[in-house]
């Protein structure tokens, strides 16, 4: 379990280097986040929402600063189409295998969500960052999207975003779809002898 633990932080902070952060930064964000595991803020009770400090708020203010840093306005828009088309894969995806494994035991989805929003927005941008604000976002709209479900009536439940805390699907559907959009990345930059061919993005 530690060696999970300590693998996952490592591709965390991995992650974070490639999010214009320096290396004290990505270590103080994920030092934020561990700790924000353990606090959930509570938005409404009737019906319950709930939002975990370092599952949900501290990836979302992280997305916001990736999305402002954007090297340009075609890379900030191909990650907001990116962030609608993921969560809408996550919510199809949600229908599809919500009776599959009897409750989800043979494979969790997140992991499948999360490789969605790397394809997505790899295939969109080919950019790092947009994969991980899609990724990150397209999770967190989608939990928004239930949220709002509970609300209209159509089904009985609690919301807790980011309740899982450092290990919550929406954080690790932005590593996981940073990491893919790099891998794949990588890959083509071998094969066309450059970053990306010529003009490519980051």
């Amino acid at each position: 379990m530690i060696t999970g633990l300590l693998v996952y932080l490592g591709a965390a902070h991995r992650v974070l280097d490639r999010l214009y952060l320096t290396d004290t930064a990505a270590l103080v964000v994920i030092a934020s986040m561990i700790i924000g595991s353990f606090i959930d803020l509570t938005l409404s009770r009737d019906p319950l929402l709930t939002v975990n400090l370092g599952g949900a708020l501290i990836p979302l203010i992280l997305s916001i600063y990736v999305f402002i840093k954007a090297d340009s306005k075609r890379e900030r828009l191909r990650a907001i189409i990116a962030t609608i088309l993921t969560a809408i894969c996550i919510y199809a995806l949600s229908i599809v295998l919500k009776d599959f494994g009897h409750g989800q035991d043979i494979l969790d989805p997140m992991y499948i969500f999360a490789i969605s929003g790397g394809l997505i927005a790899y295939l969109l941008g080919r950019s790092r960052r947009a994969a991980f604000i899609a990724g990150t976002l397209g999770f967190l709209l989608y939990n928004l999207f239930i949220y709002y479900q509970v609300l209209t009536g159509e089904f009985r439940g609690q919301v807790r975003i980011g309740g899982a805390g450092v290990y919550d699907s929406i954080v690790i559907s932005g590593v996981l779809a940073l990491l893919l959009a790099e891998l794949l990345g990588e890959s083509l930059e071998r094969l066309s002898g450059g970053p990306f061919g010529k003009g490519g993005e980051e």
